[in-house]
Formats: C-alpha cells, sequence, structure tokens
C-alpha cells in the first residue's frame, strides 16, 4: 500500500510529539517509583496504530484505552496468580485476547501490555494494580488526546465515524448498502479489521467511479432531446394544457423572450388544480428550476435524477440559453447502453 505524503507526514511526526507527550505527562505525574519506566514499549505500538491508521477500529478509543488498561491489569493478575514466568507470560496474554474481544477494546499493543505486566520488572511488580494506572493510562489519554488534536488538525476525523450512506429520493436503496456488507462480512470465514459502513462506503465510491469512467467522457448534449415543447410565462393555462396533450410530454420549460429558462410547469401543475384556463402559466409554474450545461459529463446526471429525485432537466448553453431537455428514460438508455458494453468505451452517441 502506498502512503501519501500527507499521510507519511502525519504518521511519524504525530508519533514524535504523541511519544514525547506521553513520557513527559508520566513524568510529571506524581506516584510512581523512580525506577519505573516513565513510558512503555507497547506505546510504541499504540502510536502506529493512532497516527498511521487511525480509520481502524482497533485504534478508537475505547479499544485502545481499555485495550491497554485491561490487559495490563490481567497481565499484572497471572503475575501474581502463576510462579513460572513463562506460564505466567502465556495465561496473561492469552487471558488478555479473550478479555479484549469480549469487552469489544480489541488493540494489539494490549497484548505486549499483559506480557510486560506478566514478567515484570521488581520494581513494576512493587508498584502492583497501580502500574496499570502510571505510567499505562496516563501513557495511553496522552496518545489518545495528541492523536484527536493531530489528525483533526490534518483533516482526518478522530474518532473515525463511518460516512453516512446516502438514501436515494422515493424508495429504498437498490445498490450494495451497509446491510449488505454485514451479512457478507459475517459469512465471511475471517474477521476483516474494517467497519462495515467503511466498506459500503468504498463500494459507494468504486461504484461511482467506474460510471465516471465510463461516462465521464460523453457529454449530456450527445443524448438530449433537442425539439423540446415550451411555453411563455405570459401564457395562458389553456396554451400549456394543449401543448402536453399534444406533444404528450410531463413537463414543459417556461423561457422568457430570450430564450433562457425561468421555470418549469408540468402535468401534475395544470391537470391536478382547479384551474381558470385564462390564467397564465406564470400563476402555477415552478420558478426554482434546476438545469445543466450541455457540456455536462452525463455522469453526473446520476445524483441529480436518483438521489435528488429529478425527472426531467433542462439542458442550457454557455449563454444560458434553452438547448434541449433529459429525461430519466434518456438516462436510463445510456447506463444500460454502459452496462451492455463489451470494453470501456461508449463514445459512440
Amino acid at each position: 500500500m502506498r502512503y501519501t505524503p500527507a499521510e507519511v507526514a502525519r504518521g511519524a511526526l504525530g508519533a514524535l510529539v504523541g511519544i514525547v507527550v506521553a513520557g513527559a505527562t508520566a513524568r510529571v505525574v506524581p506516584g510512581g517509583p523512580d525506577l519505573l519506566p516513565f513510558i512503555v514499549a507497547p506505546m510504541g505500538a499504540t502510536a502506529v496504530l493512532l497516527f498511521a491508521v487511525p480509520a481502524s477500529p482497533l485504534a478508537q478509543p475505547w479499544p485502545v484505552l481499555g485495550g491497554n488498561v485491561v490487559s495490563t491489569l490481567i497481565g499484572l493478575a497471572a503475575h501474581v496468580v502463576v510462579d513460572d514466568p513463562l506460564a505466567a507470560a502465556a495465561a496473561g496474554v492469552g487471558t488478555a485476547i479473550g478479555a479484549m474481544m469480549l469487552l469489544r477494546c480489541l488493540h494489539p499493543p494490549g497484548g505486549a501490555c499483559a506480557l510486560l505486566a506478566a514478567t515484570a520488572t521488581p520494581v513494576i511488580a512493587e508498584h502492583g494494580v497501580a502500574f496499570a494506572a502510571l505510567p499505562v493510562a496516563v501513557n495511553t489519554l496522552a496518545l489518545l488526546l495528541v492523536a484527536a488534536a493531530v489528525n483533526n488538525l490534518t483533516g482526518h476525523r478522530y474518532p473515525h465515524r463511518a460516512p453516512a450512506p446516502a438514501e436515494p429520493a422515493g424508495g429504498a436503496e437498490l445498490g450494495i448498502g451497509t446491510g449488505d456488507i454485514e451479512a457478507a462480512m459475517a459469512r465471511y470465514a475471517q474477521r476483516l479489521d474494517v467497519l462495515p459502513a467503511d466498506v459500503a462506503a468504498l463500494v459507494r465510491e468504486a461504484e461511482e467511479h467506474a460510471l465516471d469512467r465510463r461516462l465521464g467522457s460523453v457529454p449530456v448534449e450527445r443524448v438530449m432531446h433537442t425539439d423540446v415543447a415550451v411555453v411563455r410565462p405570459f401564457e395562458s393555462i389553456y396554451r400549456a394544457r394543449t401543448v402536453i396533450v399534444q406533444r404528450r410530454v410531463k413537463t414543459l420549460p417556461v423561457v422568457d423572450e430570450d430564450d433562457r429558462v425561468v421555470g418549469v410547469v408540468s402535468i401534475i401543475d395544470l391537470f391536478t388544480r382547479d384551474l381558470v384556463e385564462l390564467e397564465t402559466v406564470e400563476t402555477v409554474m415552478v420558478g426554482d428550476v434546476t438545469t445543466i450545461p450541455a457540456a455536462t459529463p452525463v455522469a453526473e446526471l446520476v445524483p441529480l435524477m436518483t438521489r435528488d429525485g429529478y425527472k426531467d432537466v433542462p439542458v442550457v448553453d454557455a449563454e444560458g440559453r434553452l438547448a434541449g431537455i433529459i429525461t430519466r428514460g434518456d438516462l436510463i438508455a445510456v447506463l444500460h447502453r454502459a452496462l451492455v458494453s463489451r470494453d470501456d468505451s461508449v463514445t459512440g452517441w
């Protein structure tokens, strides 16, 4: 896996600052013997997770703090209960891993904390249970605070929250969702170190990238309808109804004298309301209309017509004048052609 320069800098400099702050904090906190280490070795592994892979479930605050402290306590207990150092180490690490899994605070450096405590030096043994607080808990809390500051200041939200799924307007999502990912992960033989919501977000990004790769070079003007029925704001409701019936369309762009779109009027606006036929289109049209430039890639229509719910979108030229219209049916036809294409080229429009 390749890392960007920004990621490398965040990982290296973040760990540098984090270790300095963690050690310095433990030094100034009173209560430990003079020979007690002011920072313990497992903090190096914790720093790797916090600053290099801060989105990992293993690097979130509860796994980090709970994993280190709980494992240290279990290791200390193993040191007291089991006389043989090797047996104490094995019992401490094994029990700590089980406990972290049950408590949902699995954190790999926790295993090192358990090993360190189970094979405790005399000074650690003398300090006893307090060793889990100083230096382990103090080191861990200091690292967490630095990680929150460094990651958030460099544009990486910490604690990590998976992006919320975008729900399309008008119905349930037809594509892969978080529930599908969770079900697939539950059937997978190996546990994946990633959140289902992150996988779902990654799949959505990949789908959008694939769609843009296929359709990014196809402008809307190649697939739009150019023979567009329009009405003027001052024309009567009767005129608009007549055009809709004769042209068999559901939406009419409303344009001014310069052919610029000033609104839209739909079949619902015209035929489901008790209107006087001598009224003007301006009284019923929707003035806040979304248009799209003719040079826009077709791929950008997908969120407009799925997530935002548009069925027809007027297309305008460089001067803002009406150039055509594209419907949801047109988009479906384009997507179908892209899907059945045998290669990545869809330039035949």
